[in-house]
């Protein structure tokens, strides 16, 4: 019987030979793929340093907090860790190339809310972030701080609320862009307490801020680590907080959500991971950022700056994600943001 399926196949034409030669090999190279990244996930890390991309760019607050993840992760693990800033398209373009990295453990990518925010913000991502990367550990919950200059008339966040709802003057407030979180959470703040406020968008917070402490806008909405500054000399008056509780590193700083119940805007930061990297490496990976995040040092480090350390399960930081871009996209929507 084989030996006449081998004579019949010199009368089929070339073409069909190869096609059935190619089908056959298809399985074969799967699996032979397979066992080689199983493999190879038994001597993570011991081949070469990881590579941690940033999607914005070196000496921000994001880069702070991965060389800040960078440096004790590389201990843990016993290899070193490299960051990689690849800024551009609103974190889409280092996201994008960590999504079709390698999947074998040594590109990774530390990520922020705004991938998230992007998934309804942009028409084309360059990925696609629910099927092309794996989430592996939240490292950090990072607060928005509500501040306004001085010299608005309000001294807390019911008076700038009832300031806002009354519509007693202008409040023009900055933002770092068009879809940024500081946009957001104004929008979500105007539309819940029925204000007119004006979103003025700037390229990035510095510039906002900037404005801000001179008097050309009244109000900002800015990752925490990035106004303390000011908030400590007396620049800027912080008003609220945009998480869910109160910030231990402004402990008598309200949230948001104590005049507006249900108001809740937290930003984050984490790893996530090529999407067939082998499951070994996740949890080792997991595991060991989960350890950073418990190191006395780090979680001084990010309390410092106002933020708070998580170090998740890839489960739970999977479930989050879903949530996060739900929620992120409904924002997005609310606040008619583009990135046109």
């Amino acid at each position: 019987m084989l030996a006449a399926q081998s004579n019949n196949s010199k009368n089929q034409p070339m073409e069909t030979i190869m096609i059935r030669r190619h089908l056959f090999r298809l399985p074969l190279a799967a699996y032979l793929a397979a066992a080689g990244l199983a493999a190879h996930a038994q001597d993570w890390p011991n081949k070469k340093p990881i590579s941690l991309v940033v999607p914005f760019a070196a000496g921000g607050s994001t880069d702070a907090t991965a060389r800040l993840l960078a440096d004790k992760l590389g201990k843990e693990i016993g290899q070193q860790v490299i960051v990689d800033n690849r800024a551009g398209a609103g974190s889409n373009l280092g996201a994008a190339f960590a999504a079709k990295a390698t999947p074998d453990g040594y590109t990774i990518l530390f990520a922020t809310s705004t991938i998230t925010t992007n998934v309804t913000l942009y028409k084309n991502m360059g990925f696609d972030l629910r099927k092309d990367l794996i989430p592996v550990s939240q490292f950090a919950l990072i607060p928005n701080v509500l501040t306004v200059n001085n010299d608005l008339p309000v001294k807390s966040l019911q008076e700038f609320v009832d300031y806002v709802r009354q519509k007693k003057g202008p409040v023009n407030y900055g933002s770092a862009g068009s879809g940024s979180a500081s946009h957001l959470s104004g929008a979500l703040l105007n539309s819940m307490a029925e204000g007119d406020m004006v979103h003025v968008a700037y390229k990035g917070g510095a510039p906002a801020n900037t404005d801000l402490i001179g008097g050309q806008i009244q109000a900002v909405f800015s990752p925490m680590v990035e106004v303390l500054p000011f908030i400590d000399s007396g620049k800027l008056r912080a008003l609220a907080v945009t998480t869910k509780g109160r910030s231990t590193r402004l402990p008598n700083v309200p949230a948001i959500g104590e005049v507006l119940p249900g108001f809740e805007v937290a930003l984050w930061n984490g790893v996530l991971a090529p999407s067939a990297t082998p499951a070994p490496v996740i949890e080792k990976l997991a595991a060991a950022i989960q350890k950073v995040a418990q190191d006395p040092a780090v979680r001084k480090a990010l309390t410092d700056q106002g933020s708070t350390p998580v170090g998740n399960s890839p489960a739970h930081f999977k479930d989050i994600l879903a949530r996060e871009i739900d929620k992120w996209g409904a924002l997005v929507t609310l606040s008619g943001a583009n990135v046109d």
